[in-house]
């Protein structure tokens, strides 16, 4: 009987595999993720918003202004976006390095019970939990 992870190139980790150092980018991300989800930067957007819009009305309609404001504020999100992405995404690896963890145990503990008596409906519940989230069957030694 073949795993459902066989054709697979990336094996699953546990939660105690995970390296725990975090390269430096890794590291900016989280800073940048963790300054810019403050209230304080929100209010400080709003207030450059408020700030910025009646220049357009004073300054006339000059384009080489509207034309840098633009720039920059595209360029400040875009850059904003891929960090924050960054971070998200390790937050849903470790969330599911988690589940995984939990859905390891719960199989364990599922094969332990299956084992001790007849429960031969449990043995296809075990099967299909595994199969259900990729985990691959042990070999026994």
């Amino acid at each position: 009987m073949s795993s459902p992870t066989a054709g697979r190139s990336k094996a699953a980790h546990m939660p105690s595999d995970v390296t725990p150092g975090l390269t430096l980018f890794d590291r900016f991300a989280t800073s940048a993720a963790h300054f810019a989800s403050r209230a304080w930067f929100f209010t400080l957007c709003v207030l450059l918003v408020v700030l910025w819009a009646p220049t357009y009305f004073l300054v006339g309609s000059i384009d080489t202004w509207q034309l840098i404001i633009n720039t920059v504020t595209t360029i400040v999100t875009f850059l904003l976006v891929a960090l924050l992405q960054n971070t998200e995404t390790r937050s849903d690896e470790a969330t599911q390095d988690k589940l995984n963890a939990i859905a390891l145990g719960l199989s364990d503990l599922m094969s332990h019970i299956a084992e001790s008596g007849d429960h031969a409906k449990l043995r296809g519940e075990i099967a299909e939990l595994r199969q259900a989230v990729g985990l691959e069957e042990k070999e026994s030694a």
